[in-house]
């Protein structure tokens, strides 16, 4: 699998932290944009979903 494959980045070039440690601009926490190069494209998918769900509550509020 080609890097072109891997599962991309949810990056928007918004890069600032709220007060509980994610990007307001991609919704990962720190750690997951830290860890983002080194994970496989499972664990990948894993923090996109929990993107989804960080999204969705800020839609809510």
């Amino acid at each position: 699998m080609s890097r072109r494959d891997r599962v991309s980045s949810p990056c928007v070039s918004i890069c600032a932290l709220d007060e509980n440690d994610v990007c307001v601009g991609c919704q990962r926490t720190s750690d997951e944009i830290m860890q983002w190069p080194r994970l496989s494209d499972e664990e990948r998918r894993e923090v996109l979903e929990k993107v989804a769900l960080r999204e969705e509550k800020v839609m809510i509020h």
